[in-house]
């Protein structure tokens, strides 16, 4: 398949969708008119009964009508409400393969952290990223997952194993028609941390012997009443027999009313988010899965639905206790205090499986968006994994964040023999693009994910990138100890069988050029002593002369314009050697500088 097709698929589903939109106007109309015609006679016919003139058994007839007429209504409904949000899912999917994602969708910013040792050099989170380019999960336990992918890379046993997982999903449109429509409207969520609040509130102990009690004293008080209303026993009696019970529950409802008070405020986020993950849950345990982490996730959450399903009712039931038609009852019968004991009895059940299970499910939305993205890149390639020392072979390798008629690909050979690269060019020529380029491909490629390569060989790695240093008055960092520090955090990220990849951008380039290039050397040399692999990129010359430095192993590539007489005429290409270009008098003419 190649991209175009993917996108005739998309517009071809687009097409269906408005279709099927279409085609529920008739049936719509046709429910709300029966609807209204039974609603009308049951209404007319009442009245008539009301006077005497008919029989109240000709007003049921129509009632029939109105609850097949409504349970039509309501589903044609929801097969709108899910065609719409398809339609929704299908535009941005069709905006991403055109190129015009960045416009949409969530720029995982609430991840972004100024410490982490590539995500903002590389913008792996923010406006316009790999993340928002990758994000297709539904809920924001699936973001926390994929943030996790692309910000935690694995052991490569742990990458293979999500390889195998993304390869498994690529094909699997149902699977992601499905995680986009769970829970019945677009703006219901699930939440790690509204899950992780409440089973981490204080909990409300209560012994076995109180909660049977309590269920005895409401089933004899429900008993009573009943009894009353059958005509079994006087109200007389029923007032006798029930006041004991009412005034136990209310000391009862007493003694504990603070405390689930207290619950009631961390159960009620819980009870909004609780049908889409049970949805998921649902999703997972009835897919038959091929590849070993498909197969572990589905296991983690076999039964968990049912679970899930159990404590939705309880939560449901805690929720119409307020309700006008069963306040005073739920009081009498003390049916919050009992429902809050038995969801906390649940708690106490399954709190270690629920963390299990919303790790499970962030795992496998985490999992679904690079086979999304590797669907509708069917010109990228799975790279391939190999032990022994640090390496990073990429043929045509291209950025993953430009569009396709932009990105100019580029190979790149990193290994024992040629350790590190030092890339010359003026201002502009795509220095900084380069290591970008493989950083990310880098990530995407721990992720489980394609890359943008014809092909890509590369071992475990740990990846640092000092692309984007930056003073911070708040944590009293100037520019240059910045950068210091991502130096500091490169040397110390190696570890056994896990060497660094580094890509630093004009290295300490807030210093003068005889003690930036004693110092750029001295950490090169370090980092390549302890396996290391990486580019350097830089304007000043002077820093060429690391790359055949006695025992250094590097060599020095190049970025230049095509056009000899244009230094502004980049091709974006890289080149063997040291630049002999400069741009600096072009720039200052283009900002109107005499010079």
């Amino acid at each position: 398949m190649t991209v175009h097709e993917v996108l005739v698929q998309y517009e071809s589903r687009l097409v269906e969708l408005q279709a099927s939109i279409a085609q529920l106007i008739l049936p719509h109309a046709q429910a709300v008119g029966v609807l209204a015609i039974a609603v009308g006679l049951f209404l007319a016919v009442s009245l008539y009964a009301i006077r005497g003139q008919v029989s109240f058994l000709w007003s049921s007839l129509p009632i029939p009508v109105v609850v097949v007429s409504a349970r039509r209504l309501k589903r044609n409904r929801e097969m709108e409400f899910r065609m719409w949000r398809l339609k929704r899912f299908y535009d941005r999917a069709v905006q991403r393969v055109k190129g015009n994602w960045a416009r949409s969708g969530s720029t995982g910013e609430e991840f972004s952290d100024r410490g982490h040792v590539y995500a903002t050099d590389l913008h792996v989170v923010g406006e316009g990223s790999l993340f928002q380019l990758l994000c297709t999960v539904r809920t924001s336990i699936g973001r926390r997952g994929l943030a996790n992918y692309l910000l935690k890379p694995p052991v490569v046993e742990e990458t293979l194993l999500r390889q195998e997982a993304v390869r498994e999903l690529q094909g699997g449109t149902n699977i992601r028609e499905s995680i986009a429509t769970l829970g019945e409207f677009e703006f219901q969520e699930s939440q790690q941390d509204t899950f992780e609040e409440w089973l981490s509130s204080s909990r409300l102990s209560v012994a076995r012997l109180p909660r049977v009690t309590l269920a005895i004293t409401s089933g004899l008080l429900a008993g009573i009443v009943l009894a009353g209303l059958l005509g079994m026993v006087s109200w007389t009696n029923v007032a006798i027999w029930t006041c004991p019970l009412i005034a136990f529950h209310a000391g009862v409802g007493l003694w504990f009313r603070n405390r689930v008070n207290g619950m009631l405020s961390w159960l009620r986020p819980v009870s909004l988010e609780t049908r889409v993950l049970r949805e998921g849950l649902q999703l997972m345990e009835a897919t038959q899965f091929r590849s070993a982490k498909l197969r572990q996730l589905a296991e983690q959450v076999r039964n968990g639905s049912g679970a899930i399903r159990k404590l939705e009712r309880m939560l449901d039931a805690l929720d119409q206790r307020d309700k006008d038609w069963f306040y005073y009852p739920s009081r009498a019968l003390l049916a919050g205090t009992q429902l809050c004991m038995a969801i906390e009895q649940w708690r106490t059940e399954h709190a270690g499986s629920l963390r299990v299970w919303l790790q499970a499910w962030a795992e496998f939305e985490a999992l679904n968006a690079p086979a999304t993205y590797s669907f509708e890149n069917p010109d990228h390639t799975f790279p391939e994994f190999a032990s022994g020392a640090a390496h990073f072979e990429g043929r045509e390798t291209g950025h993953p964040l430009l569009a396709r008629v932009s990105c100019v690909v580029n190979d790149v050979e990193l290994n024992r023999e040629c350790a590190f690269y030092v890339v010359s060019g003026s201002n502009m020529s795509g220095k900084s693009t380069l290591l970008g380029t493989i950083g990310l491909n880098a990530v995407l490629a721990f992720a489980g994910a394609p890359v943008r390569a014809r092909a890509l060989r590369l071992s475990g790695l740990s990846i640092v990138a000092s692309l984007a240093a930056m003073d911070s008055l708040l944590n009293g960092k100037s520019r240059f100890l910045a950068e210091v520090d991502r130096l500091r955090q490169a040397i110390e990220s190696g570890a056994p069988g896990r060497p660094v990849l580094f890509l630093v951008d004009e290295i300490f380039g807030g210093t003068n050029s005889r003690d930036r290039r004693i110092a750029a050397e001295a950490v090169v040399r370090t980092l390549i002593n302890r396996g290391a692999i990486g580019l350097l990129s830089t304007h000043d010359l002077a820093l060429t002369e690391i790359a055949s430095a006695e025992g250094m192993s590097g060599v020095n590539m190049h970025m230049a314009s095509r056009n000899e007489g244009n230094p502004m005429d980049f091709d974006y290409r890289l080149k063997p050697g040291v630049t002999t270009e400069t741009n600096a008098l072009t720039i200052a003419r283009m900002a109107g500088v005499p010079v």
